[in-house]
């Protein structure tokens, strides 16, 4: 696949790649940082596993996967929207880079922690959702996690589902929040969800 082929993902997907300036997201980033904010809480609470290995799974320009690697973490990215590759490549080239489908992922290796942040299952088709998450889990080595987070809404695989195609993969979940910061998830009110769901050791 050359470009972009929002094709390949869902509605929202393709709504999002039209509107977005790719500059400006990058640099959204940047301002965070240059105003005080933290703009890496995912890496922050993946790195309270101590993980050596990462795979970010839809890693987009790279923002993630990036930071993990300057804290010494061996990490890769994978994502099917070439242009957004080639920033992270541009970035990072460093870092091995993967376009592909997470959906159909085999890279012939794991990870101590596969992390798909920033909406990732909520972009992937609906037809290709669990697969996915199958791909995804395939990729977790033995007492490794799938830490994935998306926000709660009709469109998108609920919680129930979620957990239920993760259990299908071998995985059981250790802890659900509501943020990256680690807030605690409330049920009635959560409108996103961080899920962590581990594989048990050999």
């Amino acid at each position: 696949m050359t470009g972009t082929d929002p094709t390949r993902g869902a509605d929202d997907w393709a709504r999002w790649r039209e509107r977005v300036d790719l500059d400006e997201y990058d640099r959204r980033w940047e301002q965070m940082a240059a105003a005080g904010e933290n703009p890496h809480g995912e890496v922050d609470l993946l790195m309270g596993y101590a993980p050596r290995t990462v795979l970010d799974a839809g890693c987009g320009t790279g923002r993630v996967a990036i930071e993990l690697h300057r804290r010494g973490i061996r990490c890769e990215g994978t994502d099917l929207d070439a242009d957004l590759l080639d920033r992270a490549r541009a970035k990072a080239p460093e870092i091995p880079w993967h376009l592909a489908d997470l959906a159909e992922l085999d890279l012939g290796r794991t990870f101590d922690i596969v992390v798909a942040a920033g909406n990732v299952i909520g972009f992937v088709r609906p037809e290709d959702r669990e697969a996915a998450v199958r791909c995804s889990a395939a990729h977790v080595a033995p007492g490794g996690r799938l830490i994935v987070g998306y926000s709660r809404n009709r469109r998108w695989p609920s919680i129930e589902q979620y957990d239920q195609w993760c259990a299908a993969a071998g995985l059981e979940l250790e802890l659900r929040l509501a943020t990256w910061s680690g807030d605690p998830f409330a049920e009635e009110t959560s409108d996103y969800h961080v899920s962590i769901h581990r594989r048990p050791p050999d």
